[in-house]
């Protein structure tokens, strides 16, 4: 499975490259994220919980970050095992390109499974890995991002958009 998109976000390029290399960050952004610890130097190690079609799975996997630009690119490769489930493997290479006070990510997706999952087929398989990854870059997206001040009623949901961008700023 493939997938490329991109994302205009309202923060500079250092900001969201110095989120991009952080286990706090990336830990609320994925979805499904028990547990996220390590460092860009030596990788992360992560534990996901995550049910795909009527599969639930907990996947121990690790995460590597590769040919970095700072900051402008980077390679992130992970892998996990999900017990009697399977395995997930993939990467994403993740560009970041300045437009003024934003930044421009694009990012390129590629995600195989094994075991029980694969047996799903690639329909469920391929639309499952869509949404985590939409789902992981809006988290993304959120936690630089300033809610707009007229939001009033869905201030309580994004109460947390912007955190991490208020907390290097």
């Amino acid at each position: 499975m493939n997938l490329s998109d991109s994302r205009t976000i309202k923060a500079d390029i250092d900001t969201v490259w110095a989120a991009l290399l952080s286990a706090d960050v990336l830990k609320e952004c994925v979805p499904g994220c028990q547990e996220m610890t390590g460092s860009p130097e030596d990788g992360f190690q992560a534990v996901v919980v995550q049910k795909v079609g009527p599969v639930k799975a907990t996947f121990k996997g690790e995460v590597e970050l590769r040919e970095m630009q700072p900051p402008h690119s980077v390679k992130i490769v992970g892998a996990g095992k999900g017990g009697a489930a399977g395995f997930a493997k993939g990467g994403a290479d993740v560009r970041l390109d300045a437009d003024g006070d934003s930044t421009v990510l694009q990012y390129d997706v590629e995600a195989k499974v094994g075991g029980k999952l694969a047996q799903l087929g690639s329909r469920i398989i391929d639309g499952f890995a869509k949404k985590m990854a939409d789902e992981f870059f809006t988290r993304f997206q959120n936690a630089l991002e300033e809610p707009d001040e007229d939001e009033t009623e869905a201030e309580e949901e994004t109460a947390r958009k912007g955190w991490f961008k208020r907390l290097v700023s």
